[in-house]
């Protein structure tokens, strides 16, 4: 192993803080990752993992690992909730794999989350840290540090907020700015696969829509389980994060729905729920040496199925810079900012367009949205995904030469 190129404090450890940190050891850094929780660890279910995924996990370095853990679909469905009808569907088959370069895959969370804190935990370079609730940070002579609910300081060359939707650094930086929340609450529960009904054990990521509500459903785990997410409008303000459902209150806002789909919601004994929410963009994710990264800089809703695949390609897009700019700190942010702020936002806010007028439409919309998503092509789903699944912003060779 070459010199160390100085060391990095990562405050957060999910997703975005553990893929930071295999960026940065794998181009000679050293990283501490600090997790608020007493274990390192995901919560959570099933995630979609697109190509553009794929392309930043090889760069990475966990590609193959995470491909292990990976169940491989068809197609991506959507149903009418209403008409039990098949709206549109997207082959992601070997002609999209082609275009592509990757495979569009799903994964439990936890999986993927596991792959890359193997691979932490195995390189000399990062150290993780837990039982640190990090509530604030500063600039320092040398560098920057955080503070922790517990007063310890952790100081380095730089820091990455990676501490998630409701990130400590990013209220900091910016002032508090809200948390917008979309009046929408996720309801998630896994099935085993005897239990999931054998006319919906489909090879898909499936999403069923009626009029404000959708659920989704694929297999997980090499079909040992499937992921099961239920997602309604609704007036409560109060709903957390990861706590405990009602199946009643599940049942009744899909009452409307064709009982093929709703019958699946009958299964579940226990349901966590989540509120759903993100935050207006801002312009800036720097301040001094300290860095936003994944939900910290661009917390999104759910619907484009690219949170972590975005977090990912922040952290491919961060070490690269730092690799390009020798260590600049100051240059390095500012090209990884350039380089990832349209991007991600646009992200943001079609993922906002989507939950309103793809999945919950009602009415006349909802015949609009069947009969022009209806009429597209395979050709046209792949020209209109390009922008997205096309890459992560860094050329193949890029990202080749890099991994």
């Amino acid at each position: 192993m070459s010199k160390s190129k100085g060391k990095i404090v990562i405050a957060g450890g999910g997703i975005g803080g553990v893929s930071a940190a295999m960026g940065l050891a794998n181009r000679g850094y050293q990283v501490e990752v600090l997790e608020q929780a007493p274990a390192f660890g995901e919560i959570g279910a099933g995630i979609q993992i697109g190509p553009n995924a794929f392309h930043a996990m090889d760069y990475l370095g966990v590609g193959e690992q995470a491909r292990a853990k990976a169940v491989y679909i068809d197609k991506l469905v959507m149903m009418d909730g209403i008409s039990g009808e098949e709206v549109a569907h997207i082959d992601v088959g070997d002609s999209f794999r082609r275009r592509f370069g990757n495979p569009y895959a799903v994964i439990h969370r936890a999986d993927l989350h596991s792959v890359f804190l193997d691979a932490c935990r195995s390189h000399p370079n990062v150290t993780l840290i837990n039982n640190q609730v990090v509530t604030g940070y500063a600039n320092t002579a040398n560098g920057a540090k955080v503070v922790t609910a517990s007063g310890e300081q952790f100081e380095g060359d730089a820091v990455i907020g990676a501490d998630g939707v409701r990130s400590r650094i990013r209220a900091q930086m910016t002032g508090g700015d809200e948390l917008r929340l979309s009046g929408h609450v996720a309801y998630r529960a896994v099935l085993k696969i005897e239990e999931m009904p054998e006319d919906l054990r489909w090879n898909a990521a499936t999403l069923w829509a009626g009029p404000k509500c959708h659920m989704v459903h694929y297999p997980l785990q090499g079909w040992k389980t499937f992921n099961l997410v239920a997602t309604f409008v609704t007036d409560v303000t109060h709903v957390g994060a990861n706590e405990a459902g009602t199946r009643e209150e599940v049942l009744d806002r899909f009452g409307h729905v064709v009982p093929r789909a709703r019958k699946l919601l009958e299964i579940p004994k226990t349901w966590r729920r989540w509120v759903l929410g993100d935050r207006d963009p801002i312009e800036t994710w720097i301040d001094g040496r300290v860095v936003l990264l994944g939900d910290a800089a661009h917390p999104t809703h759910q619907y484009f199925a690219q949170g972590a695949c975005m977090a990912m390609e922040d952290s491919v897009m961060l070490s690269h810079q730092l690799e390009a700019h020798g260590g600049d700190f100051a240059a390095a942010f500012a090209d990884y900012q350039a380089a990832r702020l349209v991007r991600a936002y646009r992200v943001v806010i079609s993922s906002r367009l989507i939950g309103k007028h793809i999945y919950h439409p009602e009415g006349a919309e909802r015949l609009l949205r069947n009969a022009v998503m209806g009429a597209k092509t395979q050709t046209d789903w792949c020209d209109g995904l390009q922008w997205l699944y096309g890459g992560t912003g860094l050329s193949q060779a890029d990202l080749k030469s890099a991994a």
